[in-house]
């Protein structure tokens, strides 16, 4: 009889474990948060997005429209660049892509989730209140962009596949004599619009040698129209993965892989078939391999 009841009791310890278990990985983000999609006059919406967010406290860092029916804000505020200098590479996270997008009869607003690309980008800071005032500015979000999510943990080791790039594998760009010398050099090349790539932000990070460059990409495999209109084209828009950018940390220049990049923003992306990475598959090295024409 006693040694009944022990055994109950440890089958119930167990089962209540699992139940944990279970709520805690049900507990996933997603990269984007959908605000609003209806019918309305699109340049509108972009007027009304550009305001709200600059009342709601955040700073305009740059703008981009990189194809019709498309308008991308990005923005920061002192929280995102405290939380961004904690770490080595936390520059990638110092900033939020608001995004205005026309989808068939409607436009949507959407922005990159701050706490999903701060868990993919290892930054040891809660962004809870920065999340809290993107939906004050802006109103409630619905995640989107993954259907099932992804932990914070599996985010910080995120690769997309086997033998897939990590986040602490980048393409390493061009190295330089001093930060000021990679700034210089990167900035010059941007403003003569070297292989079709010119500035759309920077995001300087406080009391440190970093900053992050957003770029537009216009040629070739590596053009943002041309990888978007292959791969976004499914329900809700991933606009706000754009834009690509451009890290100068100390003396050298980085970008996020290409397949690691574009996975996060679509991790459910099959590998073959229309719609798919198989559809881009010559984008990643030509992201790199343009990018790399900036830093010299």
């Amino acid at each position: 009889m006693k040694n009944n009841i022990i055994q109950r009791a440890g089958m119930l310890i167990t089962l209540l474990l699992l139940i944990s278990a279970s709520a805690w990985s049900a507990d996933t983000l997603k990269p984007f948060e959908l605000v609003s999609n209806e019918a309305a006059d699109f340049s509108g919406v972009v007027d009304a997005t550009k305001n709200k967010l600059q009342s709601g406290g955040f700073t305009l860092a740059g703008e981009y429209s990189p194809y019709d029916g498309a308008h991308i804000f990005v923005v920061t505020n002192d929280e995102l660049q405290a939380a961004a200098a904690k770490s080595d590479f936390g520059g990638y996270g110092s900033v939020i892509r608001v995004a205005v997008t026309k989808n068939a009869d409607k436009v949507e607003v959407s922005y990159s989730n701050p706490m999903y690309w701060s868990n993919a980008f290892r930054i040891p800071a809660d962004l809870t209140a920065v999340a809290e005032k993107m939906t004050a500015a802006l109103g409630k979000g619905e995640p989107f962009g993954s259907e099932k999510g992804l932990t914070a943990e599996k985010l910080k080791k995120y690769h997309y596949k086997m033998l897939m790039p990590y986040f602490d594998d980048p393409d390493t760009l061009g190295k330089f004599d001093s930060f000021a010398d990679a700034m210089e050099k990167i900035n010059k090349n941007l403003a003569a619009g070297t292989s079709g790539i010119t500035k759309v932000f920077e995001v300087k990070i406080p009391g440190k040698d970093q900053a992050l460059i957003g770029v537009a990409m216009t040629e070739g495999a590596a053009a943002d129209k041309t990888i978007m209109e292959k791969i976004d084209v499914h329900g809700t828009r991933h606009t706000a993965h754009l834009p690509y950018a451009i890290l100068v940390s100390g003396k050298t220049a980085y970008a996020l892989n290409g397949k690691f990049r574009i996975a996060l923003s679509f991790p459910d992306l099959s590998m073959m078939g229309a719609g798919s990475f198989m559809e881009i598959m010559d984008a990643p090295p030509a992201i790199k391999e343009s990018l790399s024409t900036v830093a010299k």
